[in-house]
């Protein structure tokens, strides 16, 4: 029987954000390894997978090519609809997009590598200012989705009511970004509270970088 491919690096947020969606749905993979530092996502061999040269790309059984986490994630809700990750109800969908996209389009489009490299090789920046870069933006949207989700109704356990959703997957893949970092938690008590609750199941877990087959 044919399974999904995920093109996968270990560190990779938006990456994490799929392995734990697959996850959440146990749903099997094949897990390619696309090695970031190594520029292996510029090869001719990935760009007839995935023209944009970005991880993650995930193949599915039927050899559908699907790039872009938040638009995978919402695939795999769609043809996979229990457990949900997106509530049914419009409001209720919306505000978790929207705290999803915090993390999503706030942080870390900005906070990515090819953006970090380009800090370093353009403009000069070591890893003191890279470093500092970082935590900035972090620190940017961290301080707006604590804040949320600190003083609205709807958060429960998780982001929204007691279930994981799309928002507890970008939070916990960005907490463990932050990590390497070193960005100060302390901030922000209701996002520590929530990945430890993530941290209590197993499929995010299981997408921790440190476990991937890649891991160096």
């Amino acid at each position: 029987m044919k399974q999904y491919t995920l093109y996968s690096y270990f560190r990779s947020s938006t990456s994490i954000r799929v392995r734990v969606a697959l996850g959440l749905k146990q749903l099997d993979y094949r897990y390619e390894a696309i090695s970031l530092l190594d520029n292996e996502q510029s090869d001719d061999r990935y760009r007839a997978v995935n023209p944009e040269g970005l991880v993650p790309a995930l193949v599915t059984p039927a050899g559908d090519v699907l790039s872009q986490s938040m638009a995978i994630i919402e695939y795999l809700d769609d043809v996979y609809p229990s457990p949900a990750l997106l509530p049914s109800q419009p409001l209720a969908r919306a505000r978790v997009r929207a705290l999803a996209q915090i993390v999503g389009c706030d942080i870390h489009p900005i906070n990515n590598l090819r953006i970090l490299r380009y800090l370093k090789h353009e403009f000069g920046a070591d890893q003191v200012a890279i470093t500092a870069w970082f935590r900035r933006w972090a620190g940017e949207g961290c301080r707006a989705l604590e804040h949320r989700l600190a003083n609205e109704a709807a958060t429960g356990r998780f982001c929204h009511g007691d279930s994981p959703t799309l928002a507890d997957i970008c939070l916990y893949a960005q907490v463990l970004n932050n990590r390497r970092f070193e960005v100060d938690m302390t901030p922000y008590p209701t996002l520590s509270r929530i990945f430890a609750a993530c941290l209590e199941t197993n499929a995010f877990r299981q997408a921790d970088p440190e476990v991937q087959p890649d891991a160096r």
